[in-house]
């Protein structure tokens, strides 16, 4: 078990915000399934993704990794908190719910946040069993670059979060990072995090609860015969997905997604901010195995996610990563 702020997780596995976690039958497949501890959907927008058929994915033939070139959800978060909500009346699980959002904007953004709350503030028990996590980091929105590599572009979103968390300090929120590669930007990234922790009543608290860490590493080229089915894919294009260049994920990020877990984990640990010692990390990259579950906790995740696996295996995928099969 691992408590984020008000949030259980146990096991201490989770799905990431990924394409296969997009409808209501995904999700309750992830819901349902004994091996995870939360459910994190795709990336909500206030409306929807318009999504087309160059959005897609691609494995590779001789690693378990993939190239994607989706964007967000063409769910608009309004469809998600209706799913959500349906769950959570059904009450035959515990399992909280971890809702991925951003927006173009931080005024959209603030209004996808008073939504979730109005949801949260509806029942009670809800408010620990309702998350947030800002996805800081997708590489593959022409014209907005992931506002985590440049920090004044992601400040205007921090702002809402931390007035959010003001208003309603049970509100668990987390960030899905970048792989990050320069000594600076890691640095960088928690000074900027740490400016917003407030000491409330002689307790210091910041209002993110943790970090995902890694998202997709963005400017990736595979060509179509690097995939199992190259003939599908030359007859249209080289390269594995249409735009041809997208996000990596799977096993080819996995040791820069271990580098990043542990370098924000030791930062982390040593930070002179009892609250940013409290930031919780969510190790993400290249799970694919048992073995690389424990990299991930031996490099300082609490908790351990996936997405490559999850769109290879469907939820079999959490029982290969506890060792059941």
């Amino acid at each position: 078990m691992v408590l984020i702020r008000s949030i259980d997780v146990s096991p201490s596995m989770v799905n990431c915000s990924c394409a296969w976690a997009s409808d209501y039958q995904q999700l309750s497949g992830l819901y349902h399934c004994p091996h995870t501890g939360a459910v994190i959907t795709r990336t909500a927008t206030l409306d929807g993704f318009e999504e087309d058929e160059s959005h897609t994915v691609a494995f590779m033939k001789d690693s378990l990794s993939s190239l994607n070139s989706y964007g967000y959800s063409p769910h608009p978060l309004y469809t998600y908190l209706a799913w959500i909500q349906e769950f959570l009346e059904k009450g035959s699980s515990p399992k909280p719910f971890i809702i991925s959002i951003t927006e173009s904007n931080a005024e959209r953004l603030s209004e996808m946040l008073v939504t979730i709350q109005q949801l949260r503030a509806s029942n009670s028990t809800w408010r620990s069993r309702i998350a947030v996590e800002f996805n800081s980091s997708c590489p593959n929105i022409k014209g907005h670059p992931p506002p985590s590599y440049h920090l004044p572009s992601l400040r205007p979103y921090l702002d809402v979060f931390a007035k959010a968390f003001q208003d309603d300090s049970t509100l668990t929120i987390g960030l899905k990072l970048p792989p990050y590669i320069i000594t600076t930007q890691f640095h960088d990234l928690i000074d900027c995090i740490s400016s917003y922790t407030r000491t409330d009543s002689g307790n210091p608290t910041n209002p993110i609860a943790y970090f995902t860490c890694t998202n997709t590493l963005g400017n990736s080229l595979v060509f179509a015969d690097q995939t199992p089915t190259p003939d599908a894919k030359t007859d249209m294009s080289p390269f594995a997905v249409p735009p041809g260049l997208g996000g990596l994920a799977g096993e080819a990020i996995h040791a820069l997604s271990l580098g990043n877990v542990y370098t924000f984990s030791r930062l982390l640990a040593e930070s002179d901010d009892p609250a940013m010692r409290e930031i919780v990390i969510i190790g993400a990259g290249g799970v694919t195995s048992p073995e690389a579950v424990r990299r991930m906790n031996r490099a300082g995740a609490k908790i351990v996610g996936c997405a490559t696996l999850l769109g290879k295996e469907g939820v079999r995928a959490f029982e290969i990563l506890s060792g059941n099969l």
